[in-house]
């Protein structure tokens, strides 16, 4: 039985690291079952390409190759405001249209969605370019979280490391669990991360605001971060209306009280959890949560693990 014919696309200052992810995956063998995949590099014109840090690489061939590959990967884009050559479009879009798969990791999902592939799919890239590529590309349904998405035979991924656990899901679809557990174990990685690309991504509270009021209240909050607050006691504090302190914290921070309150008692709660080996009921206690139940579904809510799994993930504790 012939090997799923991979073809990864290098083009002028690709990042060393997005092309050796994919190069070393497809090009493993395994002790028992041997190479899994016929790996080919392509450039757009066959010749020799230089990476980010000059590495030099030599590839099989030219854009001819993509007109037989089962998969085609596109690992980066070193410029995202630099739409991909014609020629390059017109053989991601034929390659699609006769039945392959088409991977996009990291920025490279630009290229994708240059080529009008992604149109009315979902997506995903690098938190970074969020909003750039929300902007560039409005038909496309940008998932913020997700590690890599598939809809439709295209695939995306979240940035830099995100591209192993892409890369390893491929594996896991085209052969099974089995496999890809094998392969996660060679490259002493995890077979499948939990939780998404909120994990890491600092999400910024506003520390002060243009509303002098609002700031000496969000100070007097964070100092007691772990009492009951209510709104009625807060205006009253600020000697406003009930409706009038709700529109003054909403022009000033951009939130509603409550989600204000719920989003610093996770950051507190967050940094328990990464400097102190306090158990996770006297986290939810010092962060101000109600209970530990309401603690662990807010975090999840946020981050999409646990908070066990988080500490064990960025906790002092991790060697």
């Amino acid at each position: 039985m012939s090997l799923p014919k991979v073809v990864l696309i290098v083009y002028p200052n690709i990042t060393s690291f997005h092309f050796s992810v994919p190069q070393i995956i497809f090009s493993l063998e395994l002790p028992d079952e041997g190479a899994l995949f016929d790996l080919k590099i392509a450039s757009s014109n066959g010749e020799i390409v230089k990476s980010d840090n000059n590495l030099r690489i030599h590839p099989d061939g030219g854009l001819e190759l993509l007109e037989s590959a089962d998969i085609l990967i596109v690992a980066g884009w070193s410029n995202l405001e630099m739409k991909p050559e014609a020629e390059l479009t017109k053989a991601l879009i034929l390659a699609y249209q006769r039945g392959a798969k088409i991977v996009g990791l990291c920025y490279g999902a630009y290229v994708l969605a240059y080529a009008g592939l992604l149109n009315g799919k979902r997506a995903a890239t690098h938190w970074l370019a969020e909003e750039d590529f929300s902007k560039k590309f409005p038909l496309i349904k940008l998932d913020n979280n997700a590690l890599y998405i598939e809809d439709d035979r295209i695939v995306t991924s979240a940035g830099t490391g995100a591209s192993l656990d892409c890369c390893l899901y491929l594996v896991r679809e085209i052969y099974n669990s089995h496999i890809a557990n094998k392969v996660a174990r060679i490259m002493v990685i995890p077979p499948h991360r939990e939780g998404g690309q909120a994990q890491f991504i600092e999400q910024a509270i506003p520390k002060t605001t243009h509303d002098s009021q609002i700031n000496k209240l969000l100070d007097y909050l964070r100092e007691n971060i772990s009492n009951h607050h209510s709104i009625d006691e807060l205006a009253e504090k600020l000697s406003m209306s009930r409706r009038t302190f709700t529109r003054h914290f909403y022009k000033a921070t951009s939130m509603t009280f409550t989600a204000w309150l719920i989003n610093e008692r996770i950051r507190v709660a967050r940094e328990l959890l990464e400097s102190t080996n306090l158990s996770i009921e006297q986290v939810s206690e010092l962060s101000g949560f109600l209970n530990v139940t309401s603690f662990r579904q807010h975090f999840r809510e946020k981050y999409q693990v646990s908070p066990h799994t988080w500490r064990k993930t960025f906790g002092d504790a991790v060697v």
